[in-house]
C-alpha cells in the first residue's frame, strides 16, 4: 500500500507500508537528500552512507562550513572551553563516506517532483528527503527586539558569532553592571540552556565583577533542573541572580535595543547587557516545504520519524514536535539513527528494528559542578513516550559532581565524532 503524500497529514500508517518503496527503475542508485548539517543532519548523512555501503547517493546540504555546536557553546562562555573546540567541518564525511556536501542555503521543496532548490540556483532530485533545519525565531515574540537588534542584544541561541558576541559583551560590562537574559517560552532548544548558560555569566562575574548582577525575565513557571540550579547559584553566586517569573511580571515586559532599557511590568531597567532568546520554530525550510503544523512544528510518526505531511520527507531534532523528547543535540542524533535506518530499509530492502529513543541533558553550574537530567523513550501512536528516566539530586556530593562533568566531556567527543567521523 502507497498512501498518497497529499493525504498523509493526520494519518498512521503500518511500518511494513512504510518501508514498502523500491529504487527507481533504471536509476543508478536511490537518491537522499538532507537539509541541515547540525546533530540531526550529520548524524543521518553518516549513518545512511556508512550502512548503505555506497547503495544510496548521499548529499548534505548546509550553509555553514565549520558547524559550531549549540551544547556546549555557554562553557565557551564560561572560559571552560575555546572557541575551535566547539567548531566541527564537513571534511571527513566527503572524504570517508563519499557524500556530496554542498554549502548553501535550501530555500525551497517541491514535494510533487521531489526536489530541493538552493540559494545558489542548483535543484537537487530525491526519492528519500531528511529535513533536520534546527530552529527560527517566532516574529514579534519579544516586543522591541528583531533580528536587526542582534548585534546589540544578542541571541547566541544559534551557536557561531553571535556566542563570541555575547561572551566578549560579558566580559566588557562595567563594574557593577547589570546582565539580563529574556527566557523563551516553551517549547524551545535545550530547555535547561538558558539557565547552564546563567551559571556561565555569573561564574565569569564572580571572577572578574563580582559585584555585578544577573536579570533573569522569565515568562515560564517553572524550567528543567530549577532546583538544582536555584541550589548551585545560592552555594555560587550567593545574591548575584535574579530570576523574575510570570507571576512578578515575566510576561509583561519589552526591550529597547537603542536604550539598553527592559522595561518589566512597567519598571524600566537600563542594563549593559540583554540576552535576548526569542520565542521558537522550525527552521524556515520546514515551513516553506509545507511541513509545519499550527504550533510551527512539524509534526511526525513516532516510530519512523517521517513527516505527517509527506512519507518521503523524514524530521529530525528541534524541528520537531516529538512528544516526551525535549529538543537537544542529543535528541537530534537519536531521531537521525532512527529515520537512517528507515530511509535505508524503504531504499535498500535492508532490515529496520523498532525505534528506540533516548536523551541526556548535561548543565554545568560551576567547576566541577555538573548536573543532568535524562530519559529513554519508546513511539506510541501518537507521541515519542517517556519509558524512564533519571535526574541529578541536590545534595550530591562534589565527587559526584565532577564525575558528572567529565562523563559530559566523554559524551562531547563521542557525539560529534559520530556526527562528523
Amino acid at each position: 500500500m502507497t498512501l498518497n503524500r497529499r493525504s498523509f497529514l493526520g494519518t498512521s500508517f503500518a511500518l511494513g507500508a512504510a518501508l514498502s518503496a523500491t529504487p527507481l527503475i533504471g536509476q543508478a542508485r536511490p537518491r537522499v537528500v538532507i537539509v541541515g548539517g547540525g546533530a540531526g543532519g550529520a548524524t543521518a548523512a553518516r549513518y545512511i552512507a556508512k550502512d548503505s555501503q555506497g547503495a544510496i547517493d548521499v548529499t548534505l546540504i548546509e550553509p555553514t562550513r565549520t558547524y559550531y555546536t549549540c551544547f556546549f557553546s555557554n562553557l565557551y562562555i564560561g572560559g571552560f572551553r575555546d572557541f575551535a573546540s566547539i567548531g566541527h567541518s564537513y571534511g571527513k564525511l566527503a572524504s570517508d563516506y563519499g557524500i556530496n556536501v554542498v554549502h548553501d542555503w535550501a530555500v525551497g521543496v517541491d514535494r510533487d517532483t521531489k526536489t530541493v532548490t538552493t540559494a545558489g540556483g542548483h535543484a537537487f532530485a530525491y526519492d528519500k528527503l531528511i529535513v533536520a533545519p534546527g530552529i527560527d525565531f517566532v516574529e514579534g515574540s519579544v516586543p522591541g527586539w528583531d533580528i536587526s537588534a542582534q548585534n546589540r542584544m544578542p541571541h547566541s541561541w544559534k551557536a557561531g558569532s553571535q556566542t563570541q558576541l555575547l561572551k566578549a559583551q560579558v566580559e566588557a560590562m562595567r563594574e557593577g553592571g547589570v546582565f539580563c537574559m529574556i527566557a523563551p517560552p516553551d517549547p524551545f532548544r535545550c530547555p535547561p540552556g538558558p539557565y547552564e548558560r546563567i551559571s556561565m555569566v555569573a561564574h565569569v562575574l564572580r571572577e572578574r565583577n563580582p559585584t555585578a548582577k544577573i536579570l533573569i525575565v522569565d515568562p515560564k513557571a517553572s524550567f528543567s533542573k530549577q532546583a538544582l540550579f536555584e541550589e548551585g547559584w545560592q552555594k555560587h553566586y550567593p545574591g548575584m541572580i535574579q530570576r523574575i517569573g510570570p507571576d512578578f511580571g515575566g510576561t509583561n515586559f519589552s526591550v529597547n535595543p537603542e536604550t539598553m532599557e527592559v522595561d518589566i511590568d512597567g519598571q524600566v531597567e537600563t542594563v549593559d547587557v540583554c540576552n535576548v532568546i526569542p520565542a521558537q520554530k522550525a527552521g524556515r525550510i520546514a515551513e516553506l516545504a509545507g511541513l509545519t503544523g499550527d504550533n510551527g512544528y512539524c509534526p511526525i510518526v513516532p516510530a519512523t520519524m517521517q513527516s505527517r505531511m509527506d512519507e518521503d520527507i523524514h524530521v529530525l531534532g528541534d524541528a520537531t514536535i516529538a512528544g516526551d523528547m525535549p529538543k537537544s543535540g542529543f535528541s537530534a542524533n537519536s531521531h537521525a539513527k532512527v529515520a537512517a535506518m528507515q530511509v535505508r530499509a524503504a531504499l535498500t530492502g535492508s532490515t529496520a528494528f523498532p525505534a528506540k529513543y533516548s536523551n541526556t541533558c548535561w548543565s554545568l553550574i560551576d567547576t566541577d559542578d555538573g548536573v543532568k537530567v535524562g530519559a529513554s523513550y519508546a513511539p506510541t501512536d501518537e507521541m515519542i513516550a517517556k519509558v524512564d528516566g533519571f535526574v541529578s539530586q541536590t545534595g550530591e556530593d562534589a565527587d559526584l559532581r565532577k564525575l558528572t562533568y567529565e562523563e559530559s566531556l566523554g559524551w562531547y567527543a563521542g557525539i560529534t565524532a559520530d556526527m562528523f567521523g
